[in-house]
């Protein structure tokens, strides 16, 4: 699906939209998702183990646009670059920013920039520059109207700003429609914000384009998922 407000795909980071909520909040096992092989997963097990990591390359697949490579294959280049590691125990960890925008700018040719001390009045700047921003959020963010249980943890990708200076963001652990592309003041974001993340300007443009529009544009004024 296109966002209506700024033309980027809306993705999760389960191939199964409508699970999204079971298995991030219930305890549903990613491995009954019937849509594991359209992740580019080899297979159910490797998409039960690795889908719920996967929020930062979401993001990246959603930034790349329609035609973007799978999941699967863009998690491939990211451990190619160390992006992300497992330990000897098998843990999983990432998504670790540098090798990851090394990842973004030598294959997929974007100008990505990373921001370990990012203040949240910064972020209008960089999407009015064209840029889009994975923001390092804790993802207690779809729910806004509880009191966040910490900053940080979970990537979601903002694209655009709203009117009054708020900001519009896909969430790959979306539970609905609602959340999956959502608006929230400045101020509400900061409050799940952990201060950093990286920001993505597009191949050969100034702007992230996409159907010939620019992508990162002015939203309309706040509505809450």
């Amino acid at each position: 699906m296109t966002c209506s407000v700024c033309s980027v795909p809306v993705l999760t980071q389960f191939a199964s939209p409508d699970l999204v909520g079971p298995i991030v909040e219930g305890a549903a096992d990613p491995a009954t998702d019937p849509a594991w092989a359209e992740s580019g997963a080899a297979s159910r097990a490797e998409y039960a183990r690795w889908a719920g990591h996967l929020c930062g390359v979401t993001c990246l697949r959603m930034a790349l646009g329609p035609g973007a490579p799978s999941l699967f294959a863009l998690r491939d280049g990211a451990v190619k670059y160390g992006a992300y590691t497992e330990d000897a125990e098998g843990v999983i960890r990432g998504l670790i920013y540098a090798p990851f925008a090394e990842y973004a700018r030598e294959v997929h040719g974007l100008d990505a920039e990373v921001h370990r001390h990012l203040s949240p009045q910064e972020i209008p700047g960089l999407l009015d520059d064209g840029r889009a921003v994975l923001a390092s959020v804790h993802h207690g963010i779809r729910k806004p109207h509880l009191p966040p249980p910490g900053r940080g943890g979970h990537l979601v990708l903002l694209t655009a700003r709203t009117a009054d200076g708020g900001v519009h963001f896909h969430n790959p652990s979306g539970i609905t429609a609602g959340t999956r592309a959502a608006d929230l003041p400045l101020s509400d974001f900061e409050r799940f914000f952990a201060g950093r993340g990286v920001s993505l300007g597009v191949r050969d443009a100034a702007s992230i384009e996409c159907g010939g529009t620019s992508a990162v544009r002015e939203a309309p004024s706040v509505t809450r998922g």
